[in-house]
C-alpha cells in the first residue's frame, strides 16, 4: 500500500474555542466544522511556549521549547537540525515536501529539511510589484495592535487566499510519484485584525459574548500584574471598553472566518483530484490570543486564552468511519504533532521526541500525563489531575485553577488551596532546575529584575513592521 499523503493546516494565534461545531455558536467555520466531524478532535491541547518561534520549532522537532532552549521570539537560537525535523526525515524518505505560508524560522529563509519553502514575505514582494492589486497593510495598524481595521485589499488578494492559492498550485503541479508533506500555514487571525469588508460585515451587528473576568481580575486596581506584562508590552486591551473589546473579537472572528471559507477551495480542490482519499489533514494552532478576557490581550501567559489551541485530526477516507466525530480528553501539546507525523508515514527513528502519537491516545487518554511550560522564561505552568498552577518571574506571582469546576479559569485557588499550590509549584521548580540553573536557585525561582506596579512600567512594541523590510511575520 503506498504511504498516505500528510496536509498540516496551522494558524497563527487561534483559540481554541472558535470553531462551531466545538461550541462557539457565534462564529462561522463551516469547514473546520467539516474536520471536526469526520476527524477526531483532541479537547485539551495546549502550547508549551505559546509565542510564535518556539511553538513552530516544537511542531518541527517533537520537543518542547524548554528542551531546546527556544523559549520566546529569539532569532539567535537555531535549535532545529534539518536531518531531525519532520519535513527532514520525511524527504528524506521519499516525500515531496512543501512549506506555504508563515514559518517564522531563523534565519527566515532556511529550509530546515522542506524541499520548497514560500513564506508571506514572498506574497509581499509580489504584491509590490503589482501594485494595482492594491497595497496590503496599508491602514498603519501594526502587528501586535488589536484595533479593529479593514484590510486594504480586496479578498482574492489577502494573504490568506494567496496561501490556499498556491497550496492548490503545490497539489496541481506536483511530483505524483511521490507522496506529499504540506504545511499550509495561515499567517492570521494574528494581528492586526484586518478583515476583508465581506467578512467583517458578516460579525459587524452581530451579539457576542462579552469577555470573561474572575474574582482575580474583574478590579484592574488588584489584579496580579506580573501576568499582564505581556499585554502590557503589545496592546491596548487594558485601556479598552467593552464595547470596544467585542468589536476587536468581530474582527478577530472575521479573520478566522475568513481563513475557514478559504480553506473550502483547497478542500475542494483535492476532492475533484481524489486526494481526500489517502490524505491525513492536521488541524492547529502556535498559540491563542486572551481577546479581552481577564483585561488581557496577545499571548505568552498559560491561561486558557492563550495557550489552549484546536487540534484536529481528520483520517483519508479509508479510516473515516472508525474515527470520524471522535473526542478525545487527553492532555496533549504541539510536541505530539511530530511523532504521530511519523507513525502515519510508517517511519521508524531513534529520535528521543518529547511527544507521542495522538492516535494512540484516542482509546486510551492517559489521564495521568502532566503538562509543562515556559514561554521566554518568564511565564510558566504545570497541569496535573485538574489543576492548573501558572508562576511568572515578573514579580513572583501565581495563579491556580481547578479546571474540572472553573474551565473560564474564574477562581483563583492559590490562597484557598495553599498545599496544593505549594506542592505544583515544587513540581514546576524540579522541572525548570532540569534544565536551567539560572532561573532556579536553592530550590526556589529566581525573579526578573523589576516588580510590575502598572502599565507605565513596561514599554511598547506595537508590531511595526513596514512590508519593505525582510521579515517573515507579516500578516
Amino acid at each position: 500500500m503506498s504511504k498516505p499523503n500528510i496536509l498540516i493546516i496551522t494558524t497563527d494565534q487561534q483559540r481554541f474555542d472558535t470553531i462551531h461545531a466545538l461550541g462557539n455558536k457565534h462564529i462561522y467555520t463551516p469547514h473546520l466544522n467539516w474536520l471536526v466531524d469526520e476527524g477526531i478532535t483532541f479537547e485539551r491541547c495546549y502550547s508549551d511556549s505559546p509565542i510564535c518561534m518556539p511553538a513552530r520549532a516544537t511542531i518541527m522537532t517533537g520537543k518542547h521549547g524548554f528542551n531546546t532552549g527556544l523559549v520566546g521570539n529569539d532569532d539567535s537560537l537555531r535549535p532545529m537540525d534539518p536531518s531531525a525535523t519532520m519535513p527532514g526525515i520525511l524527504t528524506k524518505n521519499g516525500y515531496q515536501t512543501r512549506a506555504q505560508g508563515k514559518m517564522h524560522f531563523s534565519p527566515i529563509r532556511a529550509n530546515y529539511g522542506f524541499e520548497h519553502m514560500e513564506i508571506p514575505l514572498d506574497y509581499y514582494r509580489y504584491m509590490w510589484e503589482n501594485t494595482h492589486l492594491g497595497i496590503p497593510k496599508g491602514h498603519g495598524v501594526g502587528e501586535n495592535e488589536i484595533e479593529p481595521v479593514i484590510s486594504t485589499v480586496d479578498e482574492t488578494h489577502s494573504a490568506t487566499y494567496w496561501t490556499v492559492k498556491r497550496s492548490v498550485d503545490f497539489l496541481e503541479t506536483r511530483d505524483e510519484t511521490r507522496p506529499f508533506f504540506l504545511w499550509t500555514s495561515f499567517a492570521k487571525p494574528h494581528p492586526p485584525f484586518d478583515p476583508c469588508s465581506n467578512y467583517w460585515s458578516l460579525y459587524q451587528n452581530k451579539n457576542l459574548p462579552s469577555p470573561v473576568y474572575g474574582d482575580w481580575s474583574r478590579d484592574p486596581d488588584r489584579v496580579p500584574q506580573g501576568f499582564y506584562h505581556s499585554t502590557y508590552v503589545l496592546n491596548n486591551a487594558y485601556r479598552m471598553s467593552e464595547e470596544q473589546l467585542l468589536d476587536v473579537k468581530r474582527a478577530y472572528y472575521a479573520c478566522i472566518t475568513q481563513i475557514d471559507y478559504t480553506l473550502g477551495l483547497l478542500f475542494a480542490r483535492m476532492r475533484e483530484m481524489d486526494l481526500l482519499d489517502n490524505t491525513w489533514i492536521i488541524f492547529t494552532s502556535d498559540h491563542g490570543d486572551m481577546m479581552g478576557d481577564h483585561n488581557m490581550g496577545a499571548k505568552s501567559v498559560f491561561l486558557e486564552g492563550s495557550a489552549h489551541v484546536p487540534m484536529i485530526v481528520r483520517p483519508p477516507k479509508s479510516r473515516e468511519q472508525a474515527l470520524s466525530g471522535k473526542r478525545c480528553s487527553a492532555l496533549v501539546t504541539l510536541a505530539d504533532v511530530m511523532p504521530t507525523v511519523m507513525s502515519l508515514a510508517g517511519i521508524d527513528n531513534d529520535l528521543q521526541l518529547d511527544g507521542t502519537n495522538l492516535l494512540d491516545l484516542v482509546d486510551s487518554p492517559q489521564e495521568d500525563r502532566t503538562f509543562y511550560g515556559n514561554c521566554s522564561n518568564a511565564y510558566f505552568s504545570v497541569i496535573k489531575d485538574g489543576y492548573k498552577y501558572m508562576w511568572t518571574r515578573f514579580g513572583g506571582e501565581a495563579l491556580m485553577f481547578n479546571m474540572k469546576e472553573d474551565p473560564l479559569e474564574q477562581h483563583n485557588l492559590t490562597d484557598k488551596e495553599p498545599e496544593r499550590a505549594a506542592q505544583l509549584k515544587q513540581l514546576l521548580i524540579a522541572q525548570v532546575s532540569g534544565y536551567s540553573s539560572e532561573l532556579v536557585k536553592d530550590g526556589e525561582f529566581t525573579s526578573a529584575s523589576g516588580k510590575v506596579r502598572s502599565a507605565d512600567d513596561i514599554p511598547k512594541w506595537p508590531g511595526f513592521h513596514s512590508t519593505y523590510y525582510p521579515t517573515d511575520v507579516l500578516h
